[in-house]
């Protein structure tokens, strides 16, 4: 996988360059769950721009994410969605615990 982990402030973005699979899963779980033990994050932010295609290992990635930032009090932000993640996001739910990340309006990218 391909995934870069990048901390800016207490935000940590996710920019995914490979779909999101069980095959994936795993590591950005791992990964990403370091961050969250080492530091204060209170802002996750998932960038989709290079992934076509998501399973069901990758919705839970994502609502995972969304529990523990719950349970901190912070947030997570979607960006760079095509059209078949988009499908999955709508047919599963996810847009009701994430939010779209929009960089202008977020301080940039």
């Amino acid at each position: 996988m391909k995934t870069t982990f990048e901390l800016n402030g207490r935000t940590l973005f996710l920019r995914l360059s490979e779909d999101l699979d069980h095959h994936n899963a795993e590591y950005i779980r791992v990964q990403s769950d370091q961050y969250l033990e080492k530091y204060p994050i209170h802002r996750i932010v998932f960038d989709f721009t290079g992934v076509e295609f998501m399973d069901s290992s990758g919705i839970g990635v994502v609502m995972g994410r969304y529990k523990q930032m719950q349970y901190a009090g912070g947030e997570v932000f979607v960006y760079g969605i095509g059209k078949s993640v988009d499908r999955i996001f709508q047919m599963s739910g996810l847009y009701r615990l994430v939010k779209e990340y929009r960089p202008e309006r977020e301080g940039g990218y």
